[in-house]
């Protein structure tokens, strides 16, 4: 496999001002674990040799890429040294930014991303009637208890508002204690309306009347805060049908995107669990939180190689605006410089 030729290199695009500086600080652990490494790797290296490339190899599965990523990648430079030599390190670390690029960037297929970032209504359509507005882009929170999903509705919602989108939120986890309750902290601090039930109420009617509401006050996201699921409990993913199913009958195409919340600091460990949960849930993309409390972020790379998904967004911190957008070239930018 080779991440080389063609165009890829010129179609690089810029990253938004700020969003590198944020981006930065988010993955400053994973930045001085992986690329003071690679410094030490370049500075020492006049002409990359195999030697040279066993080392990177090393680097890269530290940084928690993943054995099969970093087999693919390694294989790519051996390819290109073997048809045209790499002159130096700064080369080395040139094309190794090209390929975790062009890994990151192989599944952000272009109607997902206009789905998930919809144009904004404009004024004079929100004067219309209710009946002529768009439906509403439904986006389903899956994933196992514990990786930030209801902050995670929380701070899309936030982030959507952001945008100038009208935003709905439906707790539909009425399993976990308390997720009502939290959820509807970050209602308020989000500035947009929940749709709730009875703790142990059914979740597939909650969004029902979600679905409906949205509907009927014109809203442009509704985001549904799914139960914590795991792969093993059929039952629970069964209820998730359920919720697809009801969704789909009140909003044509709905859920429009179902991203799966994974936590960062599991890195490897949580990859064969997400496998099997994208498999039974219809996961259209990955958002990644607690990507600031690990010196692993390399994951994200192995989350588009192995999965096959695009991440999304990615969390940074506790606060609201900490739910950043993800771009692959400003991720790599940050890691490598």
């Amino acid at each position: 496999m080779s991440f080389f030729g063609g165009k890829r290199e010129n179609s690089v695009a810029t990253p938004k001002p700020g969003l590198l500086d944020r981006m930065k600080q988010a993955v400053t652990r994973t930045r001085e674990s992986l690329s003071s490494k690679i410094d030490g790797l370049v500075a020492l290296t006049r002409t990359v040799d195999e030697q040279t490339l066993e080392s990177l190899e090393s680097v890269l599965l530290t940084s928690d890429l993943g054995v099969q990523t970093t087999t693919d990648i390694l294989a790519a430079l051996r390819d290109r040294a073997r048809h045209q030599a790499i002159r130096d390190g700064a080369e080395l670390r040139s094309l190794l930014k090209q390929q975790l690029i062009a890994i990151l960037s192989a599944p952000q297929a272009p109607n997902t991303i206009q789905t998930l970032a919809a144009p904004q209504v404009p004024p004079q359509a929100l004067e219309a009637p209710k009946a002529q507005l768009a439906s509403p882009q439904v986006t389903f929170l899956v994933g196992v208890n514990g990786t930030g999903k209801t902050t995670s509705a929380g701070k899309l919602a936030a982030w959507y508002r952001a945008q100038n989108r009208t935003v709905l939120l439906c707790a539909a986890d009425t399993f976990r204690a308390a997720a009502i309750e939290q959820l509807e902290v970050w209602a308020a601090r989000s500035g947009v309306e929940m749709i709730k039930t009875r703790h142990g109420g059914d979740p597939a009617a909650v969004l029902y009347d979600a679905a409906s509401a949205a509907k009927a006050r014109g809203i442009q996201e509704l985001i549904v805060d799914t139960a914590g699921r795991l792969h093993t409990k059929s039952g629970l993913m069964d209820e998730l049908d359920k919720m697809r199913r009801t969704a789909a009958k009140l909003i044509p195409g709905a859920p429009h995107q179902v991203l799966l919340v994974m936590d960062a600091t599991t890195g490897q460990n949580g990859l064969q669990q997400a496998r099997l949960f994208t498999q039974a849930a219809g996961v259209t993309g990955i958002l990644l939180t607690k990507l600031d409390g690990t010196a692993k972020g390399g994951i994200a790379v192995a989350i588009a190689r192995e999965l096959a998904l695009p991440v999304r967004f990615v969390g940074v911190g506790e606060q609201m605006q900490d739910l950043l957008e993800f771009s692959p070239e400003a991720f790599v930018d940050s890691l490598l410089g």
